[in-house]
Parts: C-alpha cells; sequence; structure tokens
C-alpha cells in the first residue's frame, strides 16, 4: 500500500495540475483532508508529512479525535451539523462550517456563538442538482433568504459548498459546479457582499471542480484510502497517541 505522504503528494500534485489547466495559481485552492472514520494514527501521518487541515463530519468522532492530535492541526466541520450538537461544535474550535443548509440552522448557530461571544465562519451548503437525500438551499430559496442571513451578525458567511450528485465520470460533475460558480457570482453581484469560497470537489472529482472555481476541495478516500462505511469510531477506540 502506498504511504500516506506519497498519497498525499500525488493529490496535491492533482491540485496543481488542474490549477494549471484552468490558469490558476495551486495556492489558490486549498485541501480539506477528510478524516471522518480514519484513526488518529493515519491523520498524525498525514499531518506530518506537511497537511493541517482536517474535515470532520461528527462531533462526536471529533471529540475524541482532536484533543490527542497536535495543536497545529486545523479543523472543519463538513457534515450535516444538527441543532443538538451545536454547541459541542462551537467548543471544539472548528475553523470553518462547510455544511450550514438552512435559516434555521444559521440562526440557532447565530444564537449559540453569541453565549460564546464567538464568530463562526460558515459556507452555505447548496442543494445544486434539487436531489432529496441530500441537505442544502435550493437554489431559489437561498436568493430569497440570503439577506436575512446576511443579517445574523454572529456569522462569517464566506462563501458557498455543494457536493454533486454521484457518477462514474468526473465530467459528469461539470455543470453542477458551474452552476455553484454562477449562482455565487450572482449573489456577489445582488447583495454587494463578497463569497470568496467555494467548497466543492471530492475524490473522484476535485480536478473538475478546480476547473470550475473550487477554492477549497474535500478529499478523503484518494488520500487516505478506503476504509469502507464504518471505518474507525470513538465508542470502539479507546488509543491515545503517543
Amino acid at each position: 500500500m502506498p504511504h500516506l505522504a506519497d498519497q498525499l503528494a500525488s493529490v496535491r500534485a492533482a491540485i496543481a495540475d488542474a490549477a494549471a489547466r484552468a490558469g490558476r495559481a495551486p495556492e489558490e485552492v486549498r485541501l480539506v483532508a477528510v478524516s471522518k472514520t480514519q484513526p488518529p494514527e493515519a491523520v498524525q501521518e498525514v499531518l506530518d508529512a506537511g497537511q493541517t487541515v482536517f474535515g470532520e463530519s461528527r462531533v462526536q468522532e471529533a471529540r475524541a479525535k482532536i484533543p490527542i492530535l497536535p495543536s497545529r492541526a486545523r479543523w472543519h466541520f463538513i457534515g450535516h451539523l444538527q441543532k443538538n450538537k451545536i454547541r459541542q461544535a462551537l467548543a471544539l474550535g472548528f475553523e470553518l462550517f462547510h455544511g450550514v443548509d438552512s435559516l434555521d440552522l444559521a440562526k440557532d448557530i447565530e444564537r449559540i456563538a453569541g453565549e460564546f461571544d464567538a464568530q463562526p465562519r460558515i459556507l452555505l451548503e447548496v442543494n445544486v442538482a434539487g436531489e432529496s437525500t441530500k441537505f442544502g438551499f435550493s437554489p431559489a430559496k437561498l436568493r430569497t433568504e440570503m439577506e436575512e442571513l446576511l443579517g445574523l451578525g454572529c456569522l462569517q458567511i464566506e462563501g458557498l459548498m455543494a457536493m454533486a450528485p454521484f457518477a462514474e465520470e468526473a465530467e459528469s460533475s461539470r455543470p453542477y459546479f458551474a452552476a455553484l460558480r454562477k449562482l455565487r457570482d450572482g449573489l456577489q453581484e445582488e447583495f454587494r457582499v463578497p463569497l470568496p469560497e467555494l467548497s466543492m470537489g471530492m475524490s473522484g472529482d476535485y480536478p473538475v471542480a478546480i476547473e470550475e472555481g473550487a477554492t477549497w476541495v474535500r478529499v478523503g478516500g484518494a488520500l487516505f484510502g478506503n476504509r469502507g462505511s464504518k471505518g474507525w469510531r470513538p465508542e470502539e477506540n479507546s488509543a491515545t497517541l503517543e
């Protein structure tokens, strides 16, 4: 099996190649190493290889993992945040929440952030394909609710996030990434607000996402390998790092 440092180098090379094809500088695109279901030892190995930003999607798993890893690791929350987990997630110090998927959730984060005297950085998740199995604003609903979202003073809205529908060919994701970029551009113009970040692209399609303007790509399987649907679970593992 390839060493994780080699896998990281391969992903970074693919990011640079995709950026070059789009006439972009590689540093315009940042990598979130999706560490959900990965054991702390694997995260440590990738951290030692120079990757610092990791993505978790379950608060319970993050609570078990973050305290035992070095403080130089930085954490993004990339999943659907349940309302009863907001307080715990804010206490863990996630730098960016990628999947704020409704006005109600944003209001709850705003209210609890006020208790912490915090100003969470967030991305608004858009269900660009209208899939019934996915969370997120519809483009039309986001336009309707954007003014109210921008009025939530504790939240720093930095851009948009989306997941393309699953497809065998990465090229099939291109229209959805292009649609998210177009929506972002329209919102910036209509509401006169900067929304610089686009979180889009995962292991199967991140080069295409970069060509369409992604600033964050969320890569797990192509970096860590596939651990199946279960993987590491905190309730089943009590090991700590030396």
